[in-house]
């Protein structure tokens, strides 16, 4: 877990927020962890994709966004890419992705956000 990704886990339970660390959308999606996990994720057109936070009850999938500034995995081409493969599956399931930077975790406004997405309370 990056440094954001535990503060944003810290702001998350300060909040009350029930959220689930790596939670395996696609794995769930396509009938839960276990024996043919592969299998039933070849049919389903999906991956073992996780995401960095997740409401399950309300479909929230919460993503910090590393590397922005050190050319990391998930800005550079094949990463990038399957990045977007990732949120295509989890919004075409129903899932709305909110996606952060560490920038926004440390100055709170990623809780914000979350909380107004959530409650439906201003930050």
């Amino acid at each position: 877990m990056s440094k954001a990704e535990e503060m944003l886990a810290l702001h998350l339970r300060a909040e009350g927020i029930p959220a689930e660390r790596e939670y395996r959308f696609g794995a769930e999606a396509a009938g839960g962890p276990g024996k043919g996990l592969r299998d039933r994720l070849v049919r389903a057109g999906l991956k073992d994709w996780r995401f960095d936070f997740a409401i399950p009850d309300q479909m929230l999938a919460i993503e910090v966004e590393g590397g922005g500034w050190t050319q990391g995995r998930h800005t550079r081409g094949a990463g990038f890419q399957a990045d977007l493969e990732k949120y295509d599956a989890a919004m075409r399931l129903g899932w709305t992705v909110y996606r952060c930077s560490p920038e926004m975790v440390k100055s709170g406004r990623a809780i914000g956000t979350i909380k107004t997405i959530v409650m439906g309370v201003a930050a």
